[in-house]
């Protein structure tokens, strides 16, 4: 667990056992909360990181995530079975796949195949009078005048909202922001399908920027050296990526997503040469440049007779 803000703790969810991929987020307060429960392959881990923290069974108040995808959000059943007193709180568009996981699992498995369970785990139900279905600027009560704001990002996904710390200015993002992994060093966007959203996505990026953060922190992983320059970058950064699909889908009526990814991979994935071969394959495990490719494809391929209209 690492202190990265005042009263804020991050904390590393090890994500199928791999370190620096996963972040969740440890509030401080009378009422204290969890951002993030990381997937079920981590509840282990951030259990034991709370309890370090001094927090028993009893002690959490709350229970965020930032969109209901299995690395952020997989372990939340799990997680308000031990702690009886939180209550969970999620995007409203979410809520009714925390109350019955089975189509999220049955999709992911479809994703995953054996994946599924090797690296995330699955996802246990939430029971109703255990969770809010949170809209637009919900504010969540840390005690002692102390709150949490949620802001409805979609984009990535459109059960996604990032997390506004009012007392410090820090802004947890969840995916809507990009993955940049310290090993890593280079943002890159997340666009996984089905719900990739290129006018939703800079629209949120450009309503974090409005809110003038002191903060923005990554779930994958952690903060941002400039964040309202980060900002700036990942919005950029989408519109270079949507457009290379785009050009590349052009020249062909015959380019798939396999021709986009490759055409995404030379032009913005290449990595460090130096870079290790368990970092560079953590690294396409979360953020897959074909999962991206998929993604932008979808979108492309959704909006086209709009804008032909």
């Amino acid at each position: 667990m690492e202190l990265i803000a005042p009263g804020i703790h991050q904390i590393d969810t090890l994500l199928g056992g791999m370190d620096r991929m996963t972040a969740g987020f440890l509030l401080d307060g009378s009422q204290p909360a969890l951002v993030e429960t990381g997937s079920q392959s981590s509840v282990g881990a951030v259990r034991d990181a709370l309890t370090d923290a001094g927090l028993g069974p009893d002690d959490l108040r709350w229970i965020i995530v930032t969109h209901i995808h299995l690395d952020h959000a997989g372990g939340v059943g799990d997680m308000a079975a031990a702690f009886p007193n939180a209550t969970v709180v999620v995007h409203e568009r979410g809520a009714r796949h925390l109350l019955d996981p089975s189509r999220l699992i049955d999709s992911a498995a479809r994703v995953y195949g054996p994946l599924l369970d090797g690296l995330y785990g699955r996802m246990l139900p939430v029971a109703q009078d255990r969770l809010i279905a949170a809209a637009d600027g919900h504010r969540v009560d840390l005690g002692d005048g102390h709150h949490l704001t949620m802001v409805d990002s979609p984009g990535h996904a459109k059960h996604h909202h990032a997390v506004l710390d009012e007392a410090t200015g820090t802004l947890l993002v969840g995916d809507a922001v990009g993955v940049k992994l310290p090993d890593f060093g280079v943002l890159r966007p997340a666009t996984p399908p089905p719900e990739f959203d290129l006018e939703q996505a800079t629209t949120s990026l450009r309503r974090f920027a409005e809110l003038r953060p002191e903060r923005v922190v990554l779930t994958h992983y952690g903060p941002v050296d400039e964040p309202l320059e980060t900002l700036a970058e990942a919005e950029e950064m989408l519109h270079q990526w949507v457009e290379v699909a785009d050009r590349t889908m052009r020249e062909s009526e015959e380019a798939g997503i396999d021709d986009v990814a490759a055409a995404l991979a030379e032009a913005f994935a290449s990595a460090p040469p130096d870079l290790a071969a368990d970092v560079r394959e953590k690294f396409e495990v979360l953020n897959g440049v074909h999962s991206n490719a998929a993604g932008i494809v979808r979108y492309l391929k959704n909006r086209q007779p709009a804008v032909a209209e």
